[in-house]
């Protein structure tokens, strides 16, 4: 199987590239402007990277979508300051640059997996979220912190539209709160710069207290990245057609937490378990802080998000095994050790 992975240098390309490379014969053709996170897969004989913008290198990505089974378009802006700082953006790299794929991926007959996310739920008041009958709910227009949202929603409903319509063979998948190694560079000072967990453990490092956004009580599923690239192999492996033309939500709902408790958690293990960081750990204060002062005024937050993750597990066999405690050590190896 030939496997096209844009954005393989991502946060999940760089871990599905490993996974496939490890586990089994597939090739895997993957484009992106770096190469920094691929170190294990630079190299090896199946792997084939070039560097380059999938927005401007159109015929190569039409030349790999027709050499390929699988096709995995990554590429996306996923940090929310730059949802209220740079919209247009967000709109033109997550929707447009995706939608000339999806348009490839039904003309050229191709197996397409597309990465939605959990916050295309946005507001919906659910107690958990269901990928067929949960409202997709998000707020006012000037609230610029929704296009991220909308975008990804837009998407999902045009590649279900050219499932229905037009034959294409499709699986959507919506990752809650993935993390791990190389999420994000700890080291970007920039508030907002990176991912709630790697912003933390860059405040930590850099001796900073940490900002809670809204006093940090809004709760997140935490789910530990392998336990995300399992249910990545399995879409992929489509094992009796049970992924065709569905929708799958990702995520840990037994590790509903909160962001402060987040915090709370990495300071405790830091400064237990890596003497080097200890005393900076110690020293860090929470801060609680306005979501406008600290984002601007597009900004809007959802106090709660829980995946239903029935269909995952009864179409793909597929459940998280990785908690939290074993999955920030995990992370926190990576980045301090």
């Amino acid at each position: 199987m030939n496997v096209l992975i844009l954005g393989a240098n991502g946060f999940i390309g760089s871990h599905l590239s490993e996974n496939i490379l490890a586990n089994t014969n597939w090739h895997v053709y993957g484009l992106d402007l770096a190469q920094d996170k691929l170190n294990n897969c630079v190299g090896h004989e199946r792997f084939h990277l070039t560097i380059g913008d999938m927005i401007k290198e159109k015929k190569w990505v039409r030349e790999h979508i027709e050499k390929c089974d699988v096709i995995l378009p990554l590429v996306a802006v996923a940090t929310p300051a730059m949802y209220v700082q740079e919209p247009l953006r967000v709109f033109e790299l997550d929707f447009e640059a995706n939608l000339e794929v999806v348009r490839l991926c039904a003309e050229l007959g191709k197996y397409l997996i597309f990465p939605s996310t959990s916050e295309v739920y946005g507001m919906c008041p659910d107690g958990e979220f269901n990928e067929e009958t949960s409202n997709l709910v998000t707020g006012p227009i000037n609230k610029e912190r929704w296009i991220y949202s909308t975008s990804k929603q837009l998407m999902d409903r045009v590649i279900y539209a050219y499932g229905k319509h037009k034959g294409l063979k499709y699986a959507l998948f919506r990752p809650f709160n993935w993390y791990g190694p190389r999420l994000d560079n700890v080291f970007n000072p920039k508030p907002g710069g990176s991912r709630v967990l790697s912003q933390f453990i860059g405040n930590i490092l850099r001796g900073e207290n940490i900002n809670l956004v809204n006093g940090g009580a809004q709760k997140r599923c935490m789910t530990y990245i392998q336990d995300g690239i399992n249910a990545i192999m399995r879409i992929i492996e489509n094992k009796d057609d049970k992924a065709t033309n569905r929708i799958f939500n990702v995520g840990n709902p037994d590790e509903n937490i909160s962001v402060r408790e987040l915090a709370e958690m990495l300071v405790q293990q830091i400064s237990t378990n890596y003497p080097k960081y200890s005393d900076k750990a110690k020293a860090v204060k929470l801060i609680d802080i306005d979501g406008k002062t600290y984002f601007g005024e597009g900004y809007q937050d959802v106090s709660l998000r829980v995946p239903a993750i029935r269909h995952a597990n009864q179409q793909l066999g597929w459940k998280p095994a990785v908690g939290i405690e074993e999955g920030l050590k995990k992370t926190l190896d990576f980045y301090l050790s």
